[in-house]
């Protein structure tokens, strides 16, 4: 039987080459998909915020939290206004036995998370947000090199 080369089907040829690039083009797409936490580009001591850059739609009674990791601390800075900084492990080194700690009414950082966490409360510096934008900023260092080696990132969101 000899071989012969046949005439390739013009049609057939042609979408086999648009299916193709096609599926090239979904690959690249997902390769340069920004997914998940990718888009805050955060510090890499920063592991994550809330809420998250650029937010919108926020209710005013949000919490504002920081993640740093193991062996940072800092303090929040929310539209200008620098809030104390509470230890948790302090607070409840003062607390008697069985007797349950109350959290202050300002940023709250527990050191075994490596965690800044304010929540506006009647009582608080902040009480509430305001519609509208907010500027939150964090200013954080190594707890061994102390605040003079501190860094600092900032983000916005917005109050309905």
């Amino acid at each position: 039987m000899a071989f012969r080369l046949r005439r390739p089907d013009t049609g057939l040829l042609v979408a086999s080459l648009i299916i193709a690039g096609c599926l090239v083009g979904m690959a690249y797409a997902v390769d340069l998909a920004i997914t998940g936490d990718e888009g805050d580009k955060l510090p890499a001591t920063i592991q994550e915020i809330a809420p998250v850059r650029n937010a919108t739609q926020v209710p005013a009674q949000t919490e504002v939290y920081v993640d740093l990791l193991a062996g940072n601390t800092g303090v929040l800075i929310i539209d200008g206004l620098e809030l104390e900084t509470v230890n948790l492990d302090e607070a409840r080194s003062e607390a008697q036995p069985g007797q349950q700690i109350e959290l202050p009414l300002t940023t709250v950082y527990e050191p075994g998370n490596a965690t800044l966490t304010f929540r506006p409360t009647e009582g608080s510096s902040i009480e509430r947000f305001s519609e509208g934008e907010h500027v939150v900023e964090v200013i954080y260092w190594s707890v061994v090199e102390g605040r003079d080696s501190a860094r600092s990132f900032s983000w916005t969101f917005s109050v309905f």
